[in-house]
């Protein structure tokens, strides 16, 4: 997992739990958890490239994304993967250089092809049993920021960017 300079994340299911909330009017609702939005910019501070690519077009993850930085967001896309490859091109890697965080049937064209494929526990079986790894936190409650800190670890990049945290200097 060294080698991973891309991931890519669905957010429905991923990102939040996978509920949808609307309110009288046209209004989408979604909760994003901190703990998650940490776990995005600890990656980008790696230089790992972040990107999300969803089947739902969302102006309540457009916001949350943006405000999180993550480098690449594609919402309400229906087939993931040539957008997926088209990132892997414009960064010039492979997908032996990308990972790839997806919960249900659309996303296992990119789970079944990158070098890392992660998912949550509440995921079904024909997705779990095609990652590599799996998320002991819930989707929407820190199963993003646990998978980047397993990653960061893996590649010994995790203690010097929570060393900052220590010295107060955040």
């Amino acid at each position: 997992m060294c080698s991973i300079r891309l991931i890519g994340f669905d957010v429905d299911g991923i990102l939040t739990d996978g509920r949808l909330l609307y309110g009288a009017e046209a209004d989408e609702t979604k909760a994003f958890h901190v703990h998650d939005g940490l776990g995005l910019k600890l990656l980008a501070q790696a230089g790992i490239v972040t990107c999300a690519i969803s089947a739902r077009a969302s102006a309540a993850a457009a916001r949350r994304l943006a405000e999180l930085g993550v480098q690449h967001v594609h919402l309400g896309v229906r087939d993931k993967r040539p957008v997926f490859e088209a990132l892997l091109a414009e960064h010039r890697l492979s997908y032996a250089e990308a990972a790839f965080m997806g919960d249900d049937l659309p996303d296992l064209s990119i789970l079944a092809r990158v070098q890392f494929a992660a998912t949550v526990a509440e995921a079904f079986p024909a997705v779990r049993s095609r990652c590599h790894w799996i998320a002991t936190r819930p989707a929407g409650g820190g199963a993003v920021r646990e998978f980047a800190e397993f990653l960061l670890a893996s590649q010994d990049k995790l203690d010097g960017l929570i060393d900052p945290y220590f010295q107060g200097a955040l």
